[in-house]
């Protein structure tokens, strides 16, 4: 069997697993793996097969690296608009109980409200900061 022929079943290989782990990373190296079999096709020795194998995937790997740490964070899920819709949304608080939480309506049903971190307890309309289990997380407008 070729050696082009090894390096392009070991990219196909990579590319199988990825698909079912969902490791991007892999899909770095199987790019790396598919250099070596152009290397191959056009007759390098077996060394410098493996080294730009190792070279591009190994580049690649660290380019995706870098270009994901400095990616900005995501909100968390509870409290990301783009994830749950309910946030930003305003509801009308009529009056706090005892315990600290009220009982709103929204969409259609009743839904307890907990006053965010340092916002004040006054009746009015609030925004929806974040969702917590079944308890909306309310702030002042």
């Amino acid at each position: 069997m070729a050696e082009s022929t090894i390096w392009w079943l070991a990219t196909g290989l990579a590319v199988a697993v990825e698909l079912v782990t969902g490791t991007f990373y892999l899909l770095m190296l199987a790019i790396g793996l598919a250099a070596a079999a152009v290397a191959a096709h056009l007759g390098a020795s077996l060394t410098v097969q493996v080294t730009v194998a190792a070279v591009i995937g190994g580049g690649a790997v660290l380019a995706c690296h870098l270009v994901r740490s400095r990616r900005p964070k995501s909100a968390p899920a509870q409290s990301n608009r783009n994830v749950n819709l309910d946030i930003g949304e305003s509801v009308q608080v009529d009056a706090w109980n005892a315990d600290g939480t009220a009982t709103v309506k929204y969409r259609g049903a009743a839904w307890t409200v907990v006053p965010a971190p340092g916002s004040a307890q006054d009746a009015g309309m609030h925004r929806v900061r974040e969702v917590v289990g079944n308890r909306l997380v309310v702030e002042r407008i």
